[in-house]
């Protein structure tokens, strides 16, 4: 079975319960990850464990080196990522506190973050309707729910700049677009992990009503921050039960995902990219 990979994000740093604890530092062809990633068991599987903002939450969303995270994570074996992020709420429904197990993204960064590893002498077009893997978001589900948490089974999330907050405007524009929840980090995670052949999903906390709530006030690192607190023990729960719950073959096509996106000609593929990428092409380009 393939290691399981976890992206923190805001107030998750750590997994109580993880035995055999070891820190890795990974080098990769796109620069440092956020940080050393945590190796260790969790419920008699093997977890590799990222703080997306690194230790001390000290890069900002827009600087984070997405590449270099999921290419880590891929280096170090993981063929499954949860990926555990905060929120806000654009739906009266969807309540501080709440979870979304994400099923489609929307990119409003126009391309501040680099989210494809085949650039520089190699294209490929992945297939990316259903921009998750419904196999591992409905086992998350289903463990939400087996610990009776609110948990809603899919939602829009829609990728902001950051690191500012919306103005109310945009948030009263992405309601009207129909968007559920809005994040600054998951899109490009989700797109790497796809191109990388790896299972990704995504487990959102709910922390605010982002501003255009008239009965809430507007969202605060303090608000997102408490709220968080108090919603993290709930994911770490579901996070073990996940885990205890995940079998050791993959039923989906997300392990099989370049079989027929990479167009470019074999023999005009430098060299170096072929070294660069042979984790993630190597089953294919020799």
């Amino acid at each position: 079975m393939g290691r399981i990979g976890i992206i923190g994000g805001s107030g998750l740093y750590k997994i109580e319960g993880t035995k055999d604890i070891k820190e890795v530092a990974v080098q990769t062809p796109f620069g440092d990850p956020s940080d050393k990633y945590i190796v260790g068991n969790l419920e008699g599987k093997e977890v590799v464990f990222l703080p997306r903002h690194g230790v001390g939450h000290r890069i900002s969303p827009s600087e984070i080196n997405y590449r270099a995270n999921i290419y880590g994570m891929k280096k170090l074996g993981v063929e499954r990522i949860i990926s555990v992020t905060a929120c806000g709420s654009l739906k009266e429904e969807i309540k501080p506190l709440d979870f979304v197990v994400v099923d489609q993204f929307v990119d409003r960064t126009n391309q501040a973050r680099k989210m494809s590893f085949f650039d520089q002498g190699i294209v490929a077009h992945i297939i990316f309707a259903n921009p998750v893997c419904l196999e591992l978001s409905r086992i998350i589900y289903e463990g939400g729910r087996s610990l009776k948490l609110t948990i809603h089974n899919k939602g829009t999330y829609i990728n902001m700049e950051g690191p500012a907050f919306s103005t109310l405007a945009e948030s009263n524009l992405y309601r009207s677009w129909g968007m559920d929840i809005i994040g600054m980090t998951n899109m490009p995670e989700a797109k790497l992990a796809r191109e990388a052949e790896i299972c990704y999903s995504t487990l959102a906390c709910v922390t605010d009503y982002d501003c255009w709530h008239p009965q809430h006030e507007s969202v605060t690192v303090d608000m997102v921050i408490q709220n968080l607190l108090k919603n993290v023990e709930n994911a770490k729960k579901i996070l073990s039960t996940v885990i205890k719950n995940l079998t050791a073959q993959r039923n989906c096509a997300c392990g099989d995902t370049l079989k027929h996106a990479i167009i470019t000609d074999k023999k005009i593929i430098p060299a170096k990219i072929k070294k660069d990428l042979k984790i993630i092409i190597g089953k294919y380009i020799r």
